[in-house]
């Protein structure tokens, strides 16, 4: 009897298909390399990706996702360990349709020179990512539920201050427990 195989299909923004592919390749075979799975893309892109592990299959739709909402790829292959998830944040939720509210929110977020995105990857060890109207956040389970509750709080209108001593203490909560 023949293995199951297992696909699924996604659209990416254009303009990261080079991304996902990566100079001659390099980047597709990692991927399908480091998956067992096999990436077929177009360059309007189309993705497919196929293979026969329905949990590696859905991590690799989770790599391709995470690389099409502007994560390198080196930071959206972490999503194969353990503990280790994508989450975003579709700032519409917030902004509305409003394109000046929806800049000051990502402005919120990203902060003066990124210093405030910085602050958050660094208090939560995770990988933020703004791109289009999303907010993509890499890591650990745990530290991205705490660095989505301060992008939630940024977004909300928390102080930045507040918001980094919300992180301290959440930070000494999770390291404490360990």
């Amino acid at each position: 009897m023949a293995e199951d195989e297992f696909s699924y299909e996604l659209k990416i923004p254009e303009e990261r298909v080079a991304v996902l592919i990566g100079t001659e390749g390099k980047t597709k075979k990692e991927i399908e390399e480091s998956t067992g799975c096999e990436l077929q893309i177009s360059k309007e892109g189309d993705v497919e990706i196929k293979g026969n592990d329905g949990l590696i299959l859905y991590t690799t739709r989770e790599i391709v996702h995470a690389i099409a909402r502007g994560f390198n790829p080196k930071v959206a292959l972490e999503l194969l360990k353990t503990d280790y998830t994508l989450e975003l944040i579709d700032m519409k939720d917030v902004a509305g349709k409003n394109k000046n509210t929806m800049e000051r929110l990502k402005g919120r977020v990203i902060g003066k020179e990124g210093k405030s995105r910085e602050e958050i990857e660094r208090l939560t060890d995770t990988h933020i990512v703004i791109y289009g109207k999303t907010i993509g956040i890499i890591g650990e389970v745990a530290n991205v539920m705490a660095s989505r509750d301060a992008v939630a709080m940024l977004l909300n209108g928390s102080m930045h201050k507040s918001v980094f001593s919300f992180l301290e203490k959440k930070r000494k909560d999770l390291y404490s427990t360990q």
